[in-house]
């Protein structure tokens, strides 16, 4: 006898059941219809691009699947010069770049697609994983505003996919450089401090200090200033932070300098916020939110689930003064917010955040209890798919309380019934399978009922 090898998963490659699957599906129509909803339009770039592109703009070469074929002819090389993309933002920065003569600036985009990174695979994190981005782009400038616009997309999606408090904290990268520079922070060391304090909370305070002093190189007064200026803002309210700020403007006479412009964004962003609708206890400013991508100049965002903090940013983004520096020499800068649409789901659906409904989309299951009747039966699923109900026919033999076993498991609402003294007087039966009770209706009344039931 042949020995059969049982499938194994592949580590970090996540595959859903049905019902879970038609959970992110549903969520994923959400993030479609919201970005849609702002006027965003949307683009999909190949899945495969160059590597020197993929590479243009700091990507982890580590992370990086590189694409190759599995045998070669006489005189070819398997390796090729491609690899799959491992973010949104690298394509998009080589597609405005491409097409800039043809888009509309400002090009507002939303991107929703699969992507791959080669890390080691641990809970929340995944080789293949959706990123939905939103980005607006300009050429030449792209108004502040943006800032302001894109957590109220964010505030939209989370809050109808009714995932529970969350919070949109905020900060300014300007801001973080200009009071690093006034602290006396080395230019040369700014990036190595910003790389560092991004890892605050994986890492916590203490150890955040300890790499400020031994890898950074700076000395403890220094550190110790820092730490209390990007703890600073917590547990206060957005207006206490900002006055907090703006009287260190005035005391270090840096109206013109990156900090006092940083602490003049980050106001004009929070009151957008509010102008457009984001409710005072979905967003915070946070000082000790850096973002450790270079690219990154001005505002920054992260968001964070109230009941599981230990989920880390569920989105993120920020402002970016000229992501396509490596591809033209205009100037296109932008802002940009992705979700991490795998990351989210899947976890929300491990902890019961999120629960796993019916296993089909529909929500009537015709059952066929006599072989004779498979035209009527036909009809009666037409009919109903017509009028916009989701429906299937069951096709196989079987016993009519096998087919309501089938139906109960998948979690279909209802089913219709109907035999040979049914179609005899022109009527069919429609079981409700969560109450388990039975109406008879005139069959030409069957879309109608079922569609005021579903709307009652």
């Amino acid at each position: 006898m042949t020995s059969i090898t049982p499938p194994k998963p592949m580590s970090g490659f996540p595959e859903l059941l049905p019902a879970q699957q038609l959970v992110f599906n549903r969520c994923l129509d959400i993030v479609r219809r919201t970005f849609e909803r702002f006027g965003f339009a949307p683009i999909e770039t190949p899945a495969v691009e160059r590597k020197e592109v993929l590479t243009a703009k700091g990507g982890n070469e580590k992370e990086i699947y590189a694409l190759s074929r599995l045998a070669a002819g006489p005189g070819e090389d398997a390796e090729t010069d491609y690899a799959l993309h491992f973010d949104l933002t690298v394509p998009l920065a080589r597609y405005v770049a491409q097409h800039k003569d043809k888009l509309v600036f400002p090009f507002r985009r939303y991107q929703i697609q699969k992507v791959w990174r080669g890390e080691r695979p641990q809970a929340g994190r995944y080789r293949e994983l959706y990123q939905c981005d939103i980005d607006v782009i300009g050429r030449g400038s792209v108004s502040l505003l943006a800032d302001a616009e894109l957590p109220s997309v964010i505030y939209h999606v989370f809050r109808e996919m009714n995932i529970g408090h969350f919070v949109i904290r905020v900060n300014n990268r300007r801001l973080l450089q200009g009071f690093l520079d006034l602290a006396g922070v080395p230019t040369d060391r700014v990036g190595d401090v910003l790389h560092t304090v991004d890892a605050w909370e994986k890492i916590g305070r203490a150890a955040v200090a300890q790499a400020l002093i031994n890898k950074v190189g700076l000395n403890e007064t220094l550190t110790e200033r820092i730490l209390a200026f990007l703890s600073s803002s917590q547990g206060k309210p957005t207006d206490a932070v900002l006055d907090d700020l703006r009287r260190q403007v005035t005391t270090s006479q840096a109206e013109q300098h990156d900090f006092g412009r940083g602490v003049q964004e980050l106001q004009t962003v929070v009151e957008g916020m509010r102008s457009l609708g984001v409710p005072e206890d979905y967003f915070e400013i946070d000082l000790s939110i850096a973002r450790g991508l270079d690219y990154y100049t001005g505002t920054v965002y992260e968001t964070r689930l109230t009941a599981y903090p230990d989920l880390g940013s569920i989105c993120s983004g920020g402002r970016y003064d000229d992501l396509a520096s490596f591809f033209t020499n205009e100037k296109l800068p932008g802002v940009g917010i992705s979700i991490g649409l795998s990351r989210l789901v899947l976890r929300l659906l491990d902890v019961g955040v999120l629960q796993p409904g019916p296993a089909t989309p529909a929500v009537v299951l015709v059952t066929t209890m006599d072989q004779a009747h498979m035209q009527d039966y036909f009809k009666l699923g037409a009919a109903l798919r017509e009028g916009n109900v989701a429906t299937e026919i069951f096709l196989e033999r079987a016993r009519l309380g096998d087919q309501l076993k089938y139906a109960s498991r998948k979690g279909f609402r209802f089913a219709v019934i109907a035999g040979e003294d049914e179609f005899a007087a022109d009527q069919v039966k429609l079981k409700d399978l969560a109450t388990a009770t039975e109406q008879v209706i005139p069959r030409a009344q069957l879309v109608a009922h079922v569609l005021s039931l579903l709307n009652s």
